[in-house]
């Protein structure tokens, strides 16, 4: 299966597609928030495989918020004033509608939009011109 269309999808959105021993990977950031020293970011990741043997394509995908920036203490190691970086990843599963609607998840309003649904249905249909099966794995295990 070539993946060249599948590079060149990515490229519009804009997002790189890259390659580590046989795994596809793209990552991009969705929305941003930016507060009084502090800034929260959404990033949506995917994961894909190609099994050739199986004529088989292993897709995964992720929803992920970060965020950085000012807080005041709260435990006895820093006391007053900080900084702070945390990651943190949203459920597994098929994710659908806007970013507006998963970023409820979050308790945060991001104001841009975008359609997870797509991503995936684009390459399952890639998959289905090149005669492969797709299947979507909860977890990136195995991929």
């Amino acid at each position: 299966m070539r993946v060249d269309e599948i590079e060149k999808y990515f490229a519009e959105i804009p997002a790189t597609l890259k390659e580590k021993r046989g795994v596809y990977s793209v990552e991009f950031t969705v929305a941003e928030r930016k507060a009084f020293l502090s800034k929260k970011k959404l990033t949506y990741s995917a994961r894909f495989r190609i099994d050739e043997d199986k004529k088989e394509l292993r897709f995964t995908e992720m929803l992920r918020e970060s965020g950085s920036g000012a807080y005041s203490g709260s435990d006895d190691l820093s006391p007053g004033f900080g900084f702070k970086k945390e990651t943190y990843k949203t459920g597994a599963g098929p994710r659908e509608g806007t970013i507006e609607e998963q970023s409820k998840l979050f308790g945060a309003q991001y104001s841009y939009a975008f359609d997870f649904s797509k991503v995936r249905a684009f390459i399952e249909s890639e998959a289905a011109k090149a005669g492969y099966a797709f299947t979507y794995q909860i977890t990136p295990l195995g991929l």
